[in-house]
């Protein structure tokens, strides 16, 4: 069976799949009316079913770095399809996202992000690009938490990260928030390739970086800053994935 529709329908999920769907519908056609939190507790337990159903082993370390008062931003490589679910499954606190244009297209994914009031960021515009990192900025001063892929796309290069755009990080110099780096590991197994059979994912969140460790800075160093601190937890868990693995002599 195909990992996505195990995901869906799988585990039981069948019957309480539909419902959910519905329910969150109701909510991005409402999304004003309900408290963020509420919308996003029911979207977060439509996707831990969903890890369950998949057969995702996810394991989740550094939920006490969160910061205690909302209005932060999380930055996260971005690994695969899969990064969405797994951040949305584990976070506790209610989060936005900046997602592609496109994505507004895709069931799910589309109700994901208007219930959640993200913001839709078309790649091939500097112009709207600026203005959406200016509205971000300006959110998250007001107290709402927001994802995004400094990556801009997914790497497709299983455990080692692309480039990262530093305009994304514009928005911090804003809103001059707590920036929490969001490390993906192996969750590009889940729905980038095919198969599913029982596969194993990580997801750490990393200490936040406070404002006044990166005032002053541009937003090219605040970028290096924050992909250092990613770099090095990929790099530790590829060791640790190493020395785990089986000796052939």
């Amino acid at each position: 069976m195909n990992r996505t529709v195990r995901m869906i329908f799988g585990h039981g999920n069948w019957w309480r799949f539909l419902p959910a769907y519905v329910k969150l519908a109701y909510y991005a056609a409402r999304t004003d009316a309900y408290p963020e939190q509420v919308k996003y507790d029911h979207a977060s337990y439509m996707m831990q079913r969903a890890i369950l159903a998949g057969k995702v082993d996810l394991e989740v370390t550094g939920l006490e770095n969160l910061p205690r008062q909302d209005g932060f931003l999380l930055y996260a490589n971005h690994q695969g399809l899969f990064d969405v679910v797994a951040i949305v499954g584990t976070c506790p606190r209610a989060f936005g996202a900046v997602l592609k244009k496109e994505l507004f297209k895709v069931p799910l994914v589309r109700e994901l992000a208007l219930a959640s009031h993200s913001l839709p960021l078309d790649r091939g515009s500097v112009r709207q690009s600026v203005r959406v990192m200016r509205t971000v900025g300006e959110e998250v001063k007001k107290g709402k938490n927001i994802l995004i892929f400094p990556e801009g796309t997914r790497s497709r290069r299983e455990n080692e990260m692309g480039p990262f755009h530093a305009g994304s990080f514009r928005c911090a110099q804003i809103a001059k928030c707590p920036i929490v780096p969001v490390t993906f590991f192996n969750s590009w197994k889940v729905l980038d390739r095919p198969g599913s059979a029982p596969v194993d994912a990580k997801i750490h969140y990393l200490k936040p970086i406070p404002y006044e460790e990166y005032a002053g800075l541009n937003t090219h160093a605040i970028s290096d800053l924050t992909r250092s601190r990613l770099e090095a937890e990929l790099s530790r868990l590829r060791a640790a994935e190493d020395s785990a693995r089986p000796s052939l002599r």
